[in-house]
């Protein structure tokens, strides 16, 4: 069945100017005023049906960004190093035009986010992930993830680790992505696509930042 397609926006609504009343008010000007008021809520009525029905959804605007990253990233050791970002998948709103996902606007934001690590020492080893707001530390934001060995000298152990996390952001604040290791074989790495089955490429990192919700009052 086919469906009527969408408007690509909502109609603005303006309060209308009033028609001025004789005194005392006559037919006409009642008829006059019946008229502008009718026109001001069926705008209304059309805004608010199209918000509440079944596609709503294509009507809100809110802010969001998508980022990746197609090299592989690596660490000195023992040192806090920023989690890169050379693609912008999507963008509204929010940026991150290197290291830092910045937001336009104040809000509740989902931070979501992954990372292709890779071992390619000969025993088990960690890496860790956190978070910092504005160049501070985010409390408890720290993840700790374990490597297996790599299986041979030319075969290091693959793992795939995301998490997210809800964000308290004001207008231009900022969020960076940090992680350490204690081996420099450690690495977060982006693989080619490949085939038998044919499968597409590896990103290394992919990071997302969503609008929620408006700060609490």
């Amino acid at each position: 069945m086919a469906t009527s397609p969408l408007i690509n926006r909502l109609i603005p609504t303006v309060a209308p100017r009033l028609p001025s009343s004789p005194q005392p008010p006559d037919k006409l000007y009642l008829e006059q005023l019946n008229n502008v008021l009718r026109l001001y809520f069926n705008q209304i009525d059309g805004n608010v049906a199209a918000l509440i029905g079944g596609e709503g959804g294509a009507y809100i605007n809110n802010p969001y960004g998508a980022f990746s990253s197609f090299v592989d990233q690596t660490a000195v050791v023992n040192t806090a190093t920023q989690l890169l970002f050379e693609v912008e998948d999507f963008s509204n709103g929010v940026t991150a035009p290197s290291s830092q996902i910045t937001v336009d606007r104040s809000g509740i934001y989902n931070l979501q986010f992954s990372v292709q690590a890779q071992n390619l020492q000969n025993s088990p080893q960690d890496m860790f992930i956190w978070l910092k707001q504005n160049g501070t530390d985010i409390v408890g934001s720290t993840g700790l993830i374990g490597l297996p060995a790599r299986k041979g000298p030319s075969d290091p152990a693959h793992d795939i680790k995301g998490w997210n996390y809800f964000m308290s952001m004001n207008a231009n604040d900022f969020i960076e992505i940090y992680w350490s290791i204690e081996d420099v074989l450690v690495t977060i790495q982006t693989y080619a696509a490949s085939g038998s089955p044919t499968k597409p490429s590896t990103a290394s990192v992919v990071a997302t930042m969503s609008f929620v919700s408006a700060l609490p009052a």
